[in-house]
């Protein structure tokens, strides 16, 4: 039976969890804080983490740091109230699975363990392509179609590409559609989620070891890069790598030659680099944090992949979609969301991208209890964004307030929540901005 790992300080809901969780068949443990979990971590072995994101003594973003720095890449699921998703779209960079937002709906939270699990047990080079969370359809809109025709033009090259966009816009699909479309479409494609890998074992990880070259090395591992010969090697979150490693990994595209750990023969390899980043390289080679050489080496050509929130056009395609999708997943027959449901989906900035969408799709069609998945099975918080009913004409303070309000409320999405640059458009200090957002009741 699968063994889940759950950290969370509220106990009620731990219990609650856990006797959900016995009855479908899975082994839990439940720990209140980071200290005691770690503890248990160093004797015991779990299928699966759920840790939520504000714990006693730290965060589940620390939790999860201290899981990689002991060599696990066991699957991490973030729990999070919904006022804190931009956090949990950090997870998602720093190596969590998924995240899902409370209160827990426990079905959703089955399905999104039962995910994780399975793909704990896939390794690099058979993972399938169904995994991704990426932009499944071309989309129509002019933005959609700009960067589909980029990818077209750079696919047959043998050109390395930097592809660069936020967390969640699709960044590993992209890199697959270049593999597919390239002239390395039927060698290996494997992907290097380099946010999961530990400083120890990052170069063990890309180039291999041999037996008895650290301690642990019980036997020969073959290294990604040769996994990846003759195909198509993508470096997810490649601005995490260390300085060493960085090093390490120069020489291999330089000489295109690797040597594993503990050995003193090198292998000649041969594949194509993609590398995807949520942040600009190009600012973090001026802030000494990546080799410059390096970044050059790579920067053969930039993709950029736009937000959701960019790509209005394309929305109700990725919604169609996902419903596909998510009938297939629960045995359900819905064919639209309602229009309330739409227009909300137009106005929210989306910081989760099309892997949020995705979510929130899923969930409503899991709700759903006919043909039209409607609003109410959004979360609760996210119902706080839908319009209110109009303040009456005669109301003349009301009215003010709900202009303001609402003004308040598109600057801090424009700005993407930056209070500084909220207060300085609207013509006010922080401390005016922070007592109407109190006021008001916004979020951010």
């Amino acid at each position: 039976m699968d063994k889940i790992l759950i950290v969370d300080d509220d106990v009620t809901f731990s219990r609650i969890l856990e006797t959900f969780l016995s009855r479908k068949g899975y082994v839990t443990e439940a720990y209140q804080g980071i200290r005691q979990a770690q503890q248990s971590l160093e004797k015991k072995k779990y299928d699966l983490f759920l840790l939520d994101y504000r714990l006693p003594d730290g965060t589940g973003l620390d939790m999860l740091d201290r899981i990689r720095s002991m060599g696990l890449r066991t699957p991490a699921i973030i729990m999070t109230s919904f006022s804190d998703i931009r956090t949990a779209v950090n997870a998602i960079r720093s190596g969590a699975f998924d995240y899902i937002t409370k209160p827990v709906n426990h079905e959703e939270l089955l399905m999104l363990i039962q995910q994780a699990i399975e793909s704990g047990r896939v390794s690099h080079d058979d993972a399938p392509e169904s995994g991704e969370i990426g932009s499944y359809v071309e989309g129509s809109g002019v933005v959609s179609q700009k960067l589909h025709h980029e990818i077209k033009l750079i696919a047959p090259t043998d050109m390395s590409v930097i592809i660069q966009g936020e967390s969640g816009t699709g960044k590993e699909y992209v890199a697959r559609l270049i593999h597919s479309l390239s002239r390395r479409r039927d060698q290996p494609f494997v992907a290097v989620d380099c946010g999961t890998l530990s400083a120890d074992l990052a170069g063990s990880e890309l180039f291999g070891h041999v037996r008895g070259a650290f301690t642990g090395a019980l036997h020969n591992k073959t290294g990604t890069f040769e996994l990846a010969h003759g195909g198509t090697l993508f470096l997810d979150e490649i601005g995490n790598l260390t300085y060493d490693v960085q090093v390490k990994l120069l020489r291999a595209l330089q000489e295109r030659l690797i040597q594993p750990l503990g050995s003193n023969k090198t292998i000649r390899i041969d594949v194509r680099i993609l590398a995807a980043t949520n942040d600009d390289l190009s600012t973090a080679v001026s802030n000494g944090k990546f080799r410059e050489d390096l970044y050059h080496r790579i920067n053969e050509y930039k993709l950029s992949v736009p937000p959701l929130r960019n790509r209005e056009e394309d929305m109700e395609a990725f919604v169609r979609h996902f419903i596909m999708t998510s009938n297939a997943s629960f045995d359900k027959h819905v064919k639209k969301l309602s229009p309330e449901v739409m227009s909300l989906f137009k106005k929210y900035d989306w910081p989760g991208n099309i892997r949020e969408l995705k979510n929130i799709v899923k969930r409503l069609v899991l709700l759903a209890e006919g043909e039209t998945a409607g609003i109410s099975g959004l979360p609760e918080e996210m119902l706080s964004l839908t319009p209110r009913t109009p303040t009456p004409a005669y109301d003349l303070k009301a009215a003010q307030e709900e202009t303001e309000k609402a003004l308040i409320e598109r600057t801090l999405r424009e700005v993407r929540y930056n209070k500084s640059k909220a207060a300085k458009l609207l013509n006010i200090d922080r401390s005016t901005l922070y007592l109407k957002m109190e006021k008001y009741g916004i979020r951010g």
